[in-house]
């Protein structure tokens, strides 16, 4: 089963490719999402990284976290589940013509 890691504090040069090749170090890599900015197609410096097994993201926590690229230390642990919002509330919105 895969499992996803964030991955934090990174360089704003860095690139996918670059991580993909970096966090296969540790095992096999299933995907990497490095999040940019909107407008500018910027790096934010954090990514998720999804790793092929358990014991492939162990050792990249254990291996990365705290290493240090172009001077910054990375941020590397499991990533927290997004929180879900009840949705079960009524709808509505839309414009009122009153």
């Amino acid at each position: 089963m895969s499992k996803r890691l964030y991955v934090g504090n990174l360089p704003y040069s860095i690139t996918e490719s670059a991580l993909h090749e970096m966090f296969s170090e540790a095992g096999p890599v299933d995907s990497v999402k490095l999040i940019t900015h909107r407008d500018t197609g910027r790096s934010k410096g954090f990514a998720f990284v999804e790793m092929a097994t358990d014991e492939a993201a162990e050792r990249a926590i254990a291996e990365f976290n705290g290493r240090k690229i172009e001077g910054r230390s990375m941020t590397v642990n499991e990533a927290k589940p997004l929180p879900r919002e009840d949705r079960t509330g009524g709808g509505g919105g839309g414009k009122r013509n009153w």
